[in-house]
């Protein structure tokens, strides 16, 4: 029978099997997704839309039978607390802290001037740095503390060069690049452990698959951005020793006010660098997770402004934190409503095209994926999708697994929600006064994403196989 006929069929399948019910909170999550395009014509801040669809998503679970709002594990809890993913919020939460404070011992500043006096004040050479510090960090640690490490570097680097108009361009590029360094080993996102463990992939074997891909991108990326923001290096010799003069005046060692909590704060950056890197191999701290160590880190360094933690408190984006913990609760409803499993049966026939041997499922997969996990949490779709090919029994050396992988984390590249690094950029850009609304991000993002999966679904079907 023709693929495209069982296609439609299967579609039409996928229509009736699934109740109203499903339907009514498929919209709802439409809803929200357009709700947030538009939200400077809404006037409404990220937090408060998505909070207003978490109340509605879950008072129509409630009467509709959708939820159990009895947690059944002799929790007290309510439902809407535990829909909620801690850890992000404490990652984000601690992490945040620790760069605002570890900020004032100088530490940022004294590295941003030595990357800047490395660049000798030429923009592009500054970009090809924090990018490539982006992918790195992304690889190791996680995309947030990826993104507000090297965001908060790159604004004083910039600041200090006088090139603040490039802020905006930096930020989207590592805000991308986070995602691409998302892919670079096994632990370095969520989506990766869930798919590589259901298809048996090594720590190596992943490395040995991705890394070529993870080069390309971030060439590509990078070169791209700085096409498109006009970030340029400097030609004539006249602007080259404008720029030498300029930089040779920088003193990285202006924002030290003291020689011992400088020491302390890179000390304590190395630490957590490492103790976040090494999380899943350490004893103890591998069952209290990453995000006990961003807030274990950012405790201690609150201790040297004890009496005056208040001022920490006020400056972090509680608007960012409202909007991913409202975000987790709709998600999880959308996910009780069969709302994902309605996804994932959609693209369940794309996996069965796989089967005519001419990669037409692999690709449409990876796409779908992408697309999908855009504007839904990519935890929850890796996991039911590796579900679906498990069930299948596909593989383990099934290029399916892959495309999953790569789409699982591109898709975060297509909007401002959908990876909270990217979100995290975006509120990076408000805080130094940078207008970026939803549309405006996917109208920047659209050609560096789709290069990203386009490139991506060549190289899952004409190279992986090589490695």
């Amino acid at each position: 029978m023709n693929p495209l006929l069982l296609e439609v069929s299967h579609v039409q399948a996928t229509v009736e099997a699934f109740s109203p019910t499903c339907w009514l909170f498929a919209s709802l999550l439409l809803g929200l997704v357009l709700c947030l395009a538009f939200e400077e014509k809404i006037h409404a801040k990220k937090s408060v839309i998505a909070g207003f669809f978490a109340l509605i998503s879950l008072l129509l679970g409630g009467v509709m039978g959708v939820l159990e709002l009895d947690s059944g594990h002799g929790s007290h809890l309510p439902y809407y607390i535990l829909a909620i993913d801690w850890g992000v919020i404490c990652i984000i939460l601690g992490s945040s802290l620790f760069v605002d404070v570890t900020s004032r011992s100088g530490l940022f500043t004294w590295v941003a001037i030595k990357l800047t006096k490395l660049s000798k004040g030429d923009p592009l050479l500054l970009l090809w740095f924090y990018g490539l510090m982006t992918v790195i960090f992304s690889a190791v640690l996680n995309n947030v503390t990826a993104m507000i490490i090297v965001g908060s570097l790159t604004a004083v680097s910039l600041d200090k060069l006088g090139k603040n108009d490039k802020l905006l361009g930096f930020l989207l590029v590592e805000g991308f690049l986070t995602n691409i360094g998302g892919l670079l080993t096994l632990i370095s996102s969520v989506p990766n452990i869930i798919v590589g463990d259901a298809a048996g992939i090594s720590f190596l074997t992943f490395f040995q698959k991705v890394w070529l891909y993870v080069l390309l991108a971030t060439i590509i990326t990078i070169f791209i951005g700085a096409k498109k923001f006009g970030i340029i290096k400097l030609k004539s010799d006249k602007e080259k020793e404008e720029a030498a003069l300029l930089v040779s005046g920088f003193n990285e060692n202006d924002g030290i006010e003291s020689r011992g909590f400088f020491s302390f704060g890179a000390l304590m950056l190395v630490l957590f660098i490492v103790v976040i890197a090494a999380t899943s191999a350490l004893p103890v701290i591998n069952k209290l997770g990453m995000a006990f160590v961003a807030l274990a880190f950012a405790l201690i360094m609150l201790l040297r402004y004890k009496s005056a933690v208040d001022q920490f408190y006020k400056g972090l984006d509680w608007d960012l934190l409202g909007f991913f913990a409202a975000l987790f609760v709709v998600i999880n409803v959308m996910e009780h409503a069969q709302v994902l499993a309605m996804i994932g049966d959609g693209l369940s026939f794309i996996i069965d095209l796989d089967k005519t041997q001419t990669g037409l499922g692999t690709g449409t997969l990876l796409v779908t994926s992408a697309g999908f996990s855009s504007v839904t949490d990519n935890i929850p779709l890796a996991a039911m999708l590796a579900n679906i090919l498990q069930t299948l029994n596909t593989a383990g050396d099934s290029n399916l697994w892959w495309s999953v992988i790569f789409g699982a984390n591109l898709g975060g590249n297509l909007t401002p929600i959908g990876s909270a690094s990217t979100l995290v950029a975006v509120t990076i850009m408000h805080k130094h006064k940078l207008n970026m609304s939803f549309v405006g991000f996917v109208k920047v993002a659209l050609p560096f994403a789709l290069i990203q999966i386009i490139l991506a679904t060549m190289y899952v079907l004409f190279v992986l196989d090589f490695f």
